[in-house]
């Protein structure tokens, strides 16, 4: 009974965690227009690009959603 209520107040796990995931897609989604402009020489040269940002300090994290829109256009 006491589950059932939380459940419809707060979502299954699994409708949590798809509300998680559907920020990060928001973001991957919003980074397409202009990756799409680059040319595949220009995609490559982010790999490096994403290298140097790791070694600067950027998180993982940070990194992660434009990684996978490059990823993703390529």
């Amino acid at each position: 009974m006491l589950n059932s209520v939380l459940t419809r107040i707060f979502g299954s796990r699994n409708e949590r965690v798809l509300r998680q995931l559907a920020k990060s897609v928001a973001r991957i989604n919003a980074l397409e227009p202009p990756l799409q402009a680059l040319s595949d020489a220009d995609l490559s040269a982010k790999t490096a690009e994403f290298k140097q940002r790791l070694a600067d300090g950027a998180s993982l994290d940070s990194l992660l959603p434009e990684a996978f829109a490059v990823v993703r256009e390529a």
